[in-house]
């Protein structure tokens, strides 16, 4: 079985996550097969594995670091919030139910039994597991559920903690003391080291500080770890990759949608120097770009209304009407036809008009859809002629079916070898239910230097497209940082010790 190490934090968004993937990386370069692992995970970034099961985003990152090819035994509870209230429960990869907070809470010990089982099959495989908590170990209204998201999976892996703070927002130490002194005795004994995350400046600076904490504590800081900006893809909507930025010399516009879901399609347009990114969420906002994408969103039907509500719906039109280049991914895909119907009450309910931009019309089921693809772009025309040939891989997630009669693609699922049509094309808009089908370098390439052109841009202007490879220099900077600015010593010592 393998040893284990878990990464807790003392809130959301303290780094948990990268600083999983980081050792993730370093353990692999070390030799050792690793997995990661995060028994619950709640976010609307997910991703089809190789099987056809749904995941969190977070642990596919997590998995490249470690190379290894994602499976939802690392991630066997994925919470996909639907509204303020309530979440798609898939357990597995597979959709369980839709329930709120409340009816969840009732049923979550009752899925312990599969937490471990995906556990112990990834244990018995790897040598190395790190395991990510969610949220903070000290939320004290939650500690009787936390049966397998943070202290409660520690036990039951037998896996000492490692506790990360982050000192960007302020108030570190007091994060780190008041949340190991909100656990009960058990719990702190769990606690082998904390880290600092997201350091600005010269660390002697910290010094005392540290020393102070470690005394008060009787635990060691083993990292104290910088902000470094890295280009890897983020969990859920606070990710810094969302705020507005200036434009760039081929400048694309992102709805960002109340909901929106798998914005990692963008990573690679946004690896590409020449080519802002932005995610648009006012109409001030929305300047003139030079291509504007709707992407995904887990309510399509409300973010469509808010479309409409805030006024940009309005400027797509008229961006469209002047001859704009307009994409749409899945739930962006539906809003671009004629018609959303949901007889079931899926998402919305009723019937909604969209923006009709696109001759299609789509009906919400019940049967989620979601398996990996295969597939190349017909002959297309207009703003999206340049893309014609061109083959992709990606996946497909999404309640609803949507008919089209002149689909942009033809595309393999990779689990069944059945062939079918996607997207829709008119005009200067285009649109498709693939995730990732921008993420190949010759399609990003392709698309950003048509954009470059029609502006009278020099292509030659635009940085090399290289997202694979930009990936993979991340992930090793990442470990560097890791290496340079945490005890590994230390962390291999409480590694092999456990609890």
């Amino acid at each position: 079985m393998a040893n284990a190490i878990m990464i807790q934090g003392t809130m959301s968004n303290a780094g948990k996550s990268l600083i999983a993937a980081g050792l993730c990386r370093v353990f692999r370069q070390d030799g050792y097969r690793v997995a990661p692992f995060k028994a619950q995970n709640m976010a609307l970034n997910s991703f089809i594995t190789k099987e056809g099961l749904e995941m969190g985003r977070a642990q596919v990152v997590q998995a490249e670091a470690a190379g290894v090819e994602p499976s939802v035994l690392m991630n066997p509870i994925l919470l996909k919030p639907t509204s303020d209230m309530g979440s798609q429960v898939i357990v597995n990869g597979e959709v369980r139910a839709q329930m709120n907070a409340r009816d969840y809470f009732r049923i979550k010990k009752t899925l312990m039994p599969e937490v471990m089982k995906a556990y112990s099959t990834l244990s018995a495989q790897n040598d190395v597991i790190v395991i990510e908590g969610a949220g903070s170990p000290a939320e004290i209204n939650l500690k009787d559920a936390d049966v397998f998201v943070n202290m409660g999976m520690a036990k039951a892996a037998s896996s000492p903690v490692l506790l990360v703070g982050d000192i960007d927002r302020g108030g570190v130490f007091a994060q780190l003391y008041g949340t190991v002194a909100l656990l009960d005795p058990d719990e702190r004994a769990l606690v082998k080291g904390v880290i600092i995350n997201k350091f600005r400046g010269d660390e002697s600076i910290l010094t005392p500080g540290v020393k102070q904490l470690e005394d008060l504590l009787d635990i060691p800081v083993v990292g104290v770890v910088p902000y470094v900006h890295l280009d890897i893809d983020d969990e859920d909507s606070l990710s810094e990759r969302l705020e507005n930025k200036p434009a760039a010399l081929v400048d694309i516009a992102v709805m960002r949608l109340p909901r929106i879901s798998n914005f990692t399609d963008f990573r690679t347009l946004e690896s590409i120097d020449g080519v802002s990114v932005r995610y648009v969420s006012s109409t001030r906002e929305f300047d003139e770009p030079d291509l504007v994408i709707l992407p995904g969103t887990k309510n399509t039907m409300a973010d469509l209304l808010w479309l409409r509500q805030s006024g940009l719906e309005a400027k797509i039109l008229r961006f469209a009407d002047a001859g704009g280049a307009v994409f749409g991914i899945c739930g962006g895909y539906q809003m671009l036809g004629k018609t959303l119907s949901d007889p079931h009450g899926v998402e919305h309910g009723g019937t909604l008009r969209g923006m009709g931009l696109l001759p299609v019309e789509t009906i919400f089921t019940e049967q989620k859809t979601r398996t990996r693809v295969t597939g190349a772009f017909g002959a297309l025309s207009g703003a999206f002629t340049a893309l014609s040939g061109l083959p992709f891989e990606g996946y497909e997630i999404h309640m609803g079916e949507t008919e089209t009669d002149i689909p942009i693609a033809e595309i393999t699922d990779a689990v069944t070898g059945a062939v079918k049509a996607d997207g829709s094309l008119s005009g200067n808009v285009c649109g498709t239910y693939v995730h990732g089908v921008l993420d190949g370098d010759a399609v990003a390439g392709a698309l950003v230097r048509a954009l470059a052109e029609h502006k009278g841009v020099d292509p030659a202007l635009l940085g090399k497209v290289s997202g694979e490879a930009h990936k993979q220099q991340q992930y090793d900077l990442l470990a560097d940082t890791i290496r340079s600015h945490m005890d590994m010593s230390a962390i291999y010592r409480i590694l092999r010790e456990g609890v």
